[in-house]
């Protein structure tokens, strides 16, 4: 009788769990048993752990051989765990030495060839493989990269299941065989790609063949629109949620895609948590194992309640708010998505994350972002323009407006009027506004100045920081609460709407650099969050 274990590691959203792999040989007709509740994927991994052994130049043991999954309660999916089941079943057939293996965590599919092919998942996976105690793991060569941002643990990154015999049995290790012709896709990549999700989803790519020379949509090709511009780095320098509403053609989609280069790059815990997410979600692109960038995650209109907060059947995958992580999702027609869809983006908003309760499980997934919601006025959209022929009767207006509800709209922190753009504006003559580098610059010294200031915090932004918070511990200039403590008192906004007022005072103070809110500053918050003009000073531009 032989008996042998190795570790892998099941993952329930971006949490992983370490599970560890049994094989057993008992004298008997020759049969493949796998308990520890696996789903279909991992039932269907005898065959091709069968396969790959044989076509990798071992003997499959003509036993009774059963494998288990420890602890048998947690759901197990997946074709993660194929290399951990090969090399469990090689140590109890003492092809490879059990104790070379019994503290060794294996992640990979396998090929009917032998071959070991990526799988989604890898940096959670290790992390959680890192948080147990564990310090060396296997996966597959194109995934070696993602593995290997976990300090301290040593990675191992193997092309096929006789690489892993020969390392483990000391032998030489095989050359492996000249793939496919250059040019041609690889598909092993495939199982790192969810399909119909795409490279791009999630994340905020660079625009290439600019006569400028810059790599990314810039501000300065937005005309006009410069309370929109100001609200946008509002927005960036405090983590604000947006509300954009205009006419059709005004550039509320272009001010929304600007937004994330306006954002400083990921820090590292940061940039680890949005590869975690990417990497479970199937939209990490190959040879990317990092993302730097804030993400940026726009759905259509059409998308499902599920889609947008995560779910799916099984365990819960993540949606399109824990794709957009530390970074900005913008959803464009708002008026258009689902209210029950719309309506389940306020506990994210204000928690930061989102629980998805189902019967395979409880998960919790990070959704720290950025909101942009732009609309139109009307169905027509020409609601606004003077002169334009809107012909939508005040019911449908009615209706078409408070499709938004209103608990939604009390998390925005700014909401802004986007009008029209002039013909001055079109044509240059009115001069190009700054650039996303300038506006960048300054977002980032405002940033400086919070992050100095919620030291020693569990607060990194003012869009974090509670009311109580800024009311008793870091109290606005004497006098400067009092046109907002007035829209209190006449009902224009609530105690959650005072305190979104206070932190755009407190990110208005910040850009302006003053060490609190004066009159001046809670005016533009006033003014960005009930759009009621008050006379409020603009903000300074580069170098006032």
């Amino acid at each position: 009788m032989g008996f042998a274990r190795a570790c892998s590691v099941a993952l329930v959203g971006v949490d992983g769990v370490v599970v560890e792999v049994q094989a057993d040989l008992e004298p008997g007709v020759a049969a493949f048993t796998l308990v520890g509740l696996p789903d279909k994927t991992l039932v269907e991994s005898r065959d091709r752990v069968r396969a790959a052994v044989v076509n990798s130049g071992a003997a499959w043991p003509q036993k009774k051989l059963t494998v288990g999954l420890s602890p048998a309660s947690v759901p197990k999916s997946g074709a993660g765990f194929d290399l951990a089941v090969a090399a469990a079943v090689l140590g109890a057939a003492e092809v490879v030495d059990p104790g070379a293996i019994a503290d060794l965590v294996l992640i990979g599919e396998l090929g009917l060839d032998g071959r070991v092919r990526p799988v989604r998942g890898i940096l959670p996976a290790v992390l959680a493989a890192a948080e147990a105690g564990y310090r060396q793991v296997v996966v597959p060569q194109q995934c070696a990269a993602e593995a290997a941002l976990v300090p301290d643990v040593s990675v191992l990154g193997v092309r096929s299941l006789s690489q892993l015999i020969a390392v483990l049995t000391g032998g030489e290790v095989p050359e492996e065989e000249p793939g496919d012709p250059p040019g041609r896709p690889d598909p092993i990549l495939a199982g790192l790609l969810v399909p119909g999700a795409g490279l791009g989803t999630g994340l905020a790519r660079a625009r290439p063949g600019r006569e400028d020379g810059a790599d990314f949509p810039d501000l300065a090709d937005v005309a006009g629109q410069h309370t929109a511009r100001r609200a946008l780095e509002v927005a960036a320098a405090g983590g604000h949620h947006l509300f954009l509403s205009g006419p059709p053609g005004a550039g509320k989609t272009m001010l929304a895609e600007r937004l994330p280069w306006l954002l400083p790059p990921l820090t590292r815990q940061d940039s680890v948590e949005v590869t975690a997410v990417h990497s479970v979600a199937g939209i990490l692109a190959p040879g990317e194992p990092l993302v730097a960038r804030a993400p940026y995650c726009a759905p259509h209109h059409s998308a499902t309640m599920q889609s947008l907060v995560g779910g799916g059947t099984g365990i819960p995958r993540p949606g399109a708010v824990s794709l957009a992580h530390r970074g900005v999702l913008f959803l464009d027609e708002a008026a258009e998505f689902h209210s029950r869809a719309l309506d389940a983006l306020r506990q994210p908003l204000e928690s930061g994350h989102v629980v998805i309760a189902r019967a395979a499980g409880v998960v919790r997934l990070p959704a720290r972002f950025l909101m942009v919601l732009a609309a139109n006025p009307c169905p027509c959209g020409r609601h606004t323009l003077h002169g334009a022929g809107c012909e939508c009767p005040p019911s449908v207006i009615r209706r078409y407006q408070a499709r938004l509800s209103g608990p939604l709209l009390d998390r925005v922190d700014l909401r802004v009027e986007v009008e029209p753009v002039t013909r001055c504006d079109l044509l240059g003559r009115g001069g190009r506004g700054e650039s996303t580098e300038v506006v960048a610059d300054r977002v980032r010294q405002a940033r400086e100045r919070t992050a100095a200031r919620l030291a020693d915090t569990p607060w990194r932004l003012n869009c974090e920081v509670p009311g109580r918070e800024l009311r008793t511990r870091w109290r606005a200039a004497p006098g400067a609460l009092a046109p907002a403590e007035r829209d209190l008192e006449r009902g224009l906004l609530t105690a959650r709407g005072l305190d979104r007022v206070l932190r755009v005072a407190w990110t208005v103070a910040d850009l302006r650099g003053r060490d609190r809110p004066e009159t001046p500053d809670v005016a533009v918050a006033l003014e960005l969050r009930t759009g009621i003009a008050r006379g409020a000073m603009p903000l300074p531009e580069a170098g006032t």
